[in-house]
C-alpha cells in the first residue's frame, strides 16, 4: 500500500477522488481539508481530517485536488513537508505549466486530467449514460505526464490517475506542455467559447420567434450528425454540397482569419496565467 494524502479532499474534485479511492487496498489515504464545509461532506462519507505535520513526512504520493488559483501557495507549504522520492500530483497543467511548484529536484511531479465521457460513448446504463464528468460510472480516457522524476515514477503515476478517474478506458502520456494545449487552450479557451456561443446561437432562433423545443430538437439533432461526419464515426461520410457551401459562407463571416493563434505557446500561457 502506497501512503497517500489527498490535499482539498472535501472539495469538488477532492470528493470525487476520495470516493474512487476510499476502499482501494492499494493506497493507505489520508485526507486534509480546512474548509468546515468541505469537512462536513467528509464526515459524511466516514472520513476523518487530519495534520497535515503528521501525514505529509511519511507520504508516498501527495495528490493536490485544489484550485489553479491555489496551488502557489498552498504547495509551498505543503511540498517542503514532503520526504525525498514522494510524487506530487496535480489535476490540471495550469499550474505546473505557469511554474507554480516549488522547486525540489529529488520531488517526482506528475500531472492527471480526465478527457470526460465522449460525445460518442455507449453506455447501456443509465447512471453511466448521464455521468456527463465521469469519474462515476462512464468510461472515459486520461491524460497523464511525469513533469519531473525518474522514468519509473510514471508508471506510479498513472496507475494512480486511473483509479481515481476509473472506469478508464485508455491512459494518453503527453508531456506537460502538451496537456497545457489541450486544457485550457483547446478544450476552454476554444471549445467552451465555441459551444457558448452555439447556445447564443440557439437562444437568437428562439428570439426570432422558432418555438425553443424545436430550436433544440433540430440543432442539437444536426450536431450530432456533423460531429460524427468530421470525427471519423462514419467513414467514408462527408457534407452534403448544400452543406459544404454554407461552410464556407459561415467560416469567414463567424471566425477571425488568426484564430488558430490561441494554440500558438505564448498565447497559451497567457491563458495559463489568467486562470492561474
Amino acid at each position: 500500500m502506497k501512503k497517500t494524502v489527498l490535499v482539498g479532499a472535501g472539495g469538488k474534485m477532492g470528493m470525487r477522488t476520495t470516493t474512487n479511492l476510499q476502499n482501494n487496498s492499494d493506497y493507505d489515504v489520508s485526507y486534509l481539508e480546512v474548509n468546515e464545509a468541505g469537512i462536513a461532506r467528509l464526515q459524511e462519507k466516514g472520513v476523518s481530517v487530519s495534520q497535515p505535520e503528521d501525514v505529509l513526512p511519511e507520504a508516498d504520493i501527495v495528490i493536490l485536488a485544489i484550485p489553479d488559483v491555489a496551488i502557489q501557495s498552498v504547495s509551498a507549504k505543503i511540498v517542503p513537508q514532503m520526504k525525498s522520492g514522494a510524487m506530487a500530483v496535480t489535476l490540471d497543467p495550469a499550474a505546473p505549466c505557469a511554474g507554480h511548484l516549488p522547486e525540489r529536484d529529488d520531488v517526482t511531479y506528475f500531472a492527471a486530467h480526465p478527457s470526460h465521457p465522449s460525445v460518442f460513448n455507449w453506455e447501456p446504463k443509465e447512471d453511466a449514460h448521464y455521468d456527463y464528468f465521469g469519474g462515476i460510472a462512464a468510461k472515459q480516457s486520461i491524460v497523464c505526464a511525469l513533469i519531473q522524476g525518474p522514468e519509473e515514477d510514471y508508471a506510479v503515476g498513472e496507475a494512480l490517475a486511473e483509479e481515481m478517474y476509473k472506469p478508464v478506458t485508455k491512459a494518453h502520456r503527453i508531456t506537460i506542455e502538451q496537456m497545457g494545449i489541450l486544457e485550457p487552450a483547446l478544450s476552454e479557451t476554444f471549445g467552451a467559447a465555441v459551444v457558448t456561443v452555439m447556445k447564443e446561437a440557439v437562444d437568437t432562433v428562439v428570439a426570432k420567434g422558432v418555438p425553443k423545443e424545436a430550436a433544440y430538437d433540430f440543432f442539437l439533432g444536426h450536431i450530432n450528425i456533423e460531429l460524427a461526419l468530421l470525427f471519423d464515426q462514419l467513414p467514408g461520410g462527408v457534407f452534403s454540397d448544400a452543406a459544404q457551401k454554407a461552410i464556407v459562407y459561415g467560416i469567414p463571416r463567424i471566425f477571425k482569419d488568426d484564430w488558430k493563434d490561441v494554440f500558438e505557446w505564448e498565447n497559451v500561457m497567457d491563458q495559463i496565467k489568467a486562470i492561474t
